[in-house]
């Protein structure tokens, strides 16, 4: 995939998502995918390494998170395995603090390799595995929280509000949409409220989403 064409699919998908980027991301997003595709040939970091695919299942699904993240001071992203997708909403909104949780060694190797080579200040790569203790992990606590594909969601929301700030939300990235009534169920089982809930998808696979956020009630 050529620079130009990864910028027209990048901007077709954003505008498809209804997500804004300035110019200098895209370059660091290519710059992203090298260091990915460069590490999983000898690193299994990720299934996901067609260059269209990154693009799409890793990138654009990250960033469809924007607004769900918007504001934020810190983003926490627990799971985050090769980065996603605390490394991309960093990329668009350079000002957010971002800490990237993984309990698998590597993949932090990976995690602070590529915050080095794209120049990121405020975010950092942490080898811990997060079991509902942040003092004792050394993970800080952040106003947003995210993961994907971490965990199923009840098991998510039991451990998630031991890591968000006061005021803070919980961002749940999810597959196959769940009813709003069930996503609210699961919430006040915990003691916590659904602030909200969307469906979409992916723009060229049509791959179903739901982003479900959630709040101390």
């Amino acid at each position: 995939m050529d620079n130009t064409r990864f910028v027209d699919q990048l901007q077709q998908g954003c505008q498809a998502l209804g997500v804004g980027l300035s110019e200098d991301v895209p370059p660091k997003l290519l710059r992203l995918m090298s260091e990915l595709i460069k590490w999983n040939a000898k690193v299994n970091l990720t299934a996901i390494t067609a260059p269209e695919e990154v693009l799409e299942k890793h990138f654009l699904d990250s960033l469809a998170v924007l607004p769900e993240v918007e504001g934020a001071a810190s983003l926490l992203d627990l799971g985050a395995g090769a980065g996603f997708p605390g490394l991309p909403l960093k990329l668009a909104r350079p000002a957010m603090t971002v800490t990237l949780v993984d309990a698998v060694g590597k993949k932090v190797g990976f995690l602070k390799a590529a915050i080095a080579a794209l120049g990121l200040k405020d975010a950092r790569g942490l080898h811990a595995r997060a079991e509902g203790k942040p003092e004792a992990e050394g993970i800080p606590r952040a106003e947003v929280l995210i993961a994907r594909a971490f965990m199923d969601l009840p098991d998510w929301l039991n451990l998630a509000p031991a890591y968000v700030l006061p005021g803070g939300r919980v961002v749940a990235m999810l597959g196959k949409a769940q009813p709003e009534a069930e996503l609210q169920a699961r919430a006040s089982e915990r003691a916590l409220r659904l602030v909200s809930s969307r469906q979409y998808r992916l723009p060229f696979s049509g791959a179903e989403r739901q982003l479900a956020v959630f709040s101390q009630a």
